[in-house]
């Protein structure tokens, strides 16, 4: 009695001076031998106390209750000088609740029922017993731990009349429980047991290598399994649960984005800074005009503007007070009219009489190059407008011949216009040969047949030729 005793104080006096930190009993089962002291009933007369051995055997059903077994045996010599030699066996099933049981110290209740027997010199009676108390497992690692516990045992004893009654025999106990079964002990639930666990405080829900230690996929700083947004740009600024930052709400992200106050609506190129294509000074997204030539003048939402509206914008216009309705070239100043192109105006045709070709052919002589250009400079300006090129001869040679040659000269004209001005366009305009059949003068003077000789551009929607010359006014050319 007195050797258990000592041997169970001085295994408690070893853990109560380990460290008071949190460590987990996980086992799914444990056998916990051990011994400790009772008081039997008074009825029996034995010296008290009587020491006990035995142990527990237990089965954990969750993590605070367990289902345990517990049988434990005492012998002792009456307290009366020739009394009688009494031993008690009693086995227990009870039912088990732990608290704090991610401490080291996890206080307990344990209560239930069971039988004793008891045996004297020619008698031997079993009854049935009640049991309730209290008591702290101490853990010393993942599967070994200390048991200390007191417990009010309670049945029925014969008095003296042979009437029975319920007496207690309190007892105490003090064992070594060794686990087996169930997971190891894994403080930060990351499902890597403690001892293998190189990063023991894993925030709950991270993500861990096999070493126990939480993995950032994108390494913005928040572990896998917290992040809600694992694909980070690297760089990218992140709140709490991992999700890029865009304070300037232009989708370039916070530490990417070089350009952080960019303003609504702007748009931004990957860096995030405001992007202006037709360079104006006013940012795509706002900028409502987004083609804007370069060198214009524009207002606050990107527009050019022009002060004398005569379609040349601001900036590049070099003539800004022009007249309403004056016709202007490209750099905004007034189209000087010519004489030909007032002819074309007035009449709907420009007429050439001073075209030169080879002698019977469609060959356009090189002294007749400036003529047509003009002519070309003046149709380009027009681009409206459907031309009809005539070719007309004298009366001199065949009429089929004449008639050939017409149509060529006519051909020969409109390649050379539209090869020379590729503003042109071919399908606005049509040849046609008239041959002699138009003359305009007498065929029997030289000076007459120079001028039937001739090529004629003429106007055949002249319904818009009249509605231009309406809109827009002209300035003769001096």
């Amino acid at each position: 009695m007195r050797s258990a005793t000592r041997t169970i104080l001085l295994a408690a006096s070893f853990v109560l001076m380990l460290p008071v930190v949190a460590l987990a009993d996980t086992s799914a089962g444990w056998l916990a031998p051990g011994g400790g002291a009772v008081w039997p009933p008074a009825e029996y007369g034995t010296d008290d106390p009587l020491g006990t051995f035995g142990g527990i055997a237990g089965l954990r059903m969750t993590p605070a209750w367990a289902l345990e077994v517990r049988l434990h045996s005492a012998k002792g010599d009456s307290a009366k000088i020739g009394g009688a030699h009494t031993s008690f066996l009693r086995g227990d099933g009870n039912l088990t609740k732990f608290f704090l049981t991610e401490s080291r110290f996890s206080p307990y209740l344990t209560a239930g029922a069971g039988a004793v027997r008891i045996r004297r010199p020619g008698t031997s009676d079993k009854h049935f017993a009640w049991n309730a108390g209290a008591g702290v497992r101490i853990t010393v690692s993942e599967r070994i731990s200390l048991r200390l516990d007191a417990r009010d045992v309670s049945y029925q004893v014969a008095d003296l009349s042979g009437a029975k009654e319920y007496r207690h025999a309190p007892e105490g106990f003090g064992g070594i429980s060794f686990g087996f079964g169930g997971r190891p002990s894994d403080e930060d639930n990351d499902g890597v047991p403690n001892k293998f666990d190189k990063c023991a405080a894993t925030p709950l829900g991270a993500r861990v290598d096999a070493t126990g230690c939480p993995l950032d996929g994108d390494g913005d700083g928040v572990f896998d399994g917290i992040d809600r947004c694992d694909g980070t740009p690297k760089g990218a600024l992140v709140d709490a649960t991992g999700c890029p930052l865009d304070s300037d709400k232009d989708g370039a992200f916070d530490g990417i984005d070089t350009c952080p106050d960019t303003p609504a609506g702007v748009r931004v190129d990957a860096t995030g800074c405001p992007m202006d294509s037709d360079g104006d000074g006013v940012y795509d997204g706002p900028d409502q005009c987004e083609n804007t030539p370069k060198g214009c003048t524009v207002n606050p939402n990107g527009c050019p503007t022009d002060s004398d509206q005569d379609g040349v914008c601001d900036g590049i216009d070099k003539c800004p007070d022009t007249q309403t309705n004056v016709r202007v070239d490209m750099t905004g100043c007034p189209i000087q009219v010519s004489v030909r192109e007032t002819e074309l105006i007035e009449t709907g045709m420009i007429r050439l009489q001073d075209i030169n070709f080879d002698t019977g052919r469609a060959t356009i002589k090189d002294d007749s190059f400036k003529i047509l250009d003009d002519v070309g400079n003046i149709l380009i300006r027009w681009p409206q407008l459907r031309i009809e090129i005539g070719g007309h001869t004298d009366a001199r040679g065949s009429d089929a011949t004449n008639q050939k040659l017409s149509e060529a000269r006519a051909k020969a004209v409109l390649d050379y216009l539209v090869q020379k001005f590729p503003e042109l366009i071919p399908n606005q305009f049509t040849t046609v040969g008239y041959g002699e059949r138009q003359p305009i003068s007498t065929n029997r003077t030289q000076l007459g047949m120079a001028k039937n000789r001739r090529v004629e551009f003429k106007v055949l929607n002249t319904e818009a030729l009249k509605k231009q010359t309406e809109k827009q006014q002209f300035v003769p050319k001096e």
